[in-house]
């Protein structure tokens, strides 16, 4: 039998870079990736071995590259991608990345902040992706199903009250208006670039219920908006996936009007032009038993 071939990993100096101007060492970014970790209930059990793998150009599983780049960008201050990280591969960015309707609302700050980060750092991967047939209903279907948060309210990280939510929502406005003035191919990308450096900050900060319930519909409508506007900019497969994120943040809003509403326009607008009429009528039916069950 031939031997297999071994396979030659490359160092991974950005990783390496980031850590020495985080001035961490590989165990004190291991304790800050499994801290990362438990906040969103991932029992992560990484050490400076584990950390010394990764330099050598290891690449670990799941969403562990995006719990890392958070940990890195908590420690130096700003938005860390994956891709600076030097993870940024098809695996673990372009397959589910924005497809799943988290059961929890920690998962679906994760969730949507791994979208934002993905689609910012490594555009080509996510922006050639087709709409998933299968994930255009049963978001749909988890949304009925699943009860309303009981609670949205965070203590930990800097503290967001209700200007903060206005300036989303002023900032959804502008956008809007400059989205009808010039198109969504000169605005999009100035958008997601907020949602990434500004809004996952807010996310990820400390507010009490009330702000919360009214960052995530602030949040919920500007997600959608980046939605709408990957369609315009022939990207239906992305827009799929910020649809999905904003009937999450809607649902953590308790904004079950909000939520049909991305169900019934939104994503039946997507499956139209798939010529799926199921797939239509399905929606309709979910955006309307939702709203009557709000």
């Amino acid at each position: 039998m031939a031997a297999r071939p071994l396979v030659t990993r490359q160092p991974n100096e950005r990783l390496q870079t980031l850590i020495q101007e985080a001035a961490c060492s590989n165990a004190g970014l291991a304790r800050r990736v499994n801290m990362v970790g438990a906040e969103r209930g991932f029992d992560l059990r990484y050490d400076k071995t584990s950390v010394a793998r990764w330099l050598r150009g290891q690449q670990p599983r799941g969403r562990a590259p995006g719990i890392i780049a958070e940990a890195l960008g908590r420690k130096l201050g700003r938005t860390v991608t994956i891709d600076e990280i030097g993870m940024a591969n098809g695996k673990n960015l372009a397959s589910g990345v924005g497809l799943q309707f988290a059961p929890t609302v920690t998962g679906a700050i994760e969730q949507v902040c791994e979208l934002w980060r993905s689609d910012v750092g490594r555009r080509d991967l996510l922006a050639g992706s087709a709409v998933a047939a299968s994930a255009l209903v049963e978001p749909s279907r988890d949304w009925l199903i699943t009860g309303a948060d009981p609670q949205v309210a965070r203590t930990a990280g800097a503290r967001v009250g209700m200007p903060d939510v206005e300036a989303v929502r002023a900032m959804t406005a502008a956008l809007v208006d400059l989205d009808h003035r010039f198109g969504s191919g000169h605005v999009r990308p100035v958008l997601v670039h907020y949602l990434n450096s500004v809004v996952s900050g807010l996310l990820s900060g400390a507010y009490r219920e009330a702000v919360g319930r009214e960052l995530f519909g602030a949040v919920a409508r500007l997600t959608e908006l980046a939605g709408y506007m990957a369609v315009d900019t022939g990207q239906p497969g992305l827009a799929q996936r910020y649809y999905i994120q904003a009937l999450r943040l809607a649902q953590a809003a308790g904004d079950r009007a909000y939520g049909g509403y991305v169900l019934a326009a939104s994503m039946s607008h997507l499956a139209a032009q798939l010529g799926n009429p199921r797939e239509i009528a399905q929606l309709a039916r979910a955006a309307q038993e939702g709203a009557r069950a709000g």
